[in-house]
């Protein structure tokens, strides 16, 4: 792994730390789609993420051209790797470091679409949590003392 620097476009700053091959779990740490690369690797571990359509291991190296499949709860997001980077920059370098297929973008601004339409699961509940005295109704319970088996 080398740590020079090299420009992806000719009117931009050159990003820091790029190279030519990296490890799967360190890209998606640098790109900024996990918090730490513990996380990154529990997910790739549990199978939500696939490289080139494969389920890859943390260790996997990818190359610039890779197309990443990222499951993150509902949704899959599909990106295609433009660049590597050892370091974990700000989101505008992160940004660089990929490109987001267009399928991609649909599938995702029709979830958000979904969501925006879909029904709010906290207006369902008519009442909030039941009181004590509500409980010992539901439950049909009788108090009894020590006193009152005499």
């Amino acid at each position: 792994m080398s740590s020079h620097y090299v420009p992806i476009d000719t009117n931009q700053r050159p990003l820091p730390g790029l190279t030519e091959r990296l490890r799967l779990d360190k890209w998606l740490w640098a790109a900024r789609f996990f918090k730490t690369r513990a996380l990154a690797s529990d997910e790739i571990d549990k199978g939500r993420i696939m490289v080139n359509e494969q389920v890859a291991k943390a260790s996997r190296e990818l190359k610039a051209g890779d197309r990443i499949d990222i499951r993150q709860g509902y949704l899959t997001q599909t990106v295609v790797v433009k660049a590597l980077s050892t370091i974990r920059g700000p989101a505008t370098h992160a940004q660089q470091l990929y490109e987001e297929t267009a399928e991609s973008q649909t599938r995702r601004k029709e979830w958000t679409e979904q969501r925006k339409h879909a029904v709010e699961p906290a207006a369902t509940i008519e009442q909030g949590r039941p009181t004590k005295r509500d409980r010992r109704q539901l439950a049909d319970w009788q108090r009894w003392s020590a006193s009152a088996d005499e």
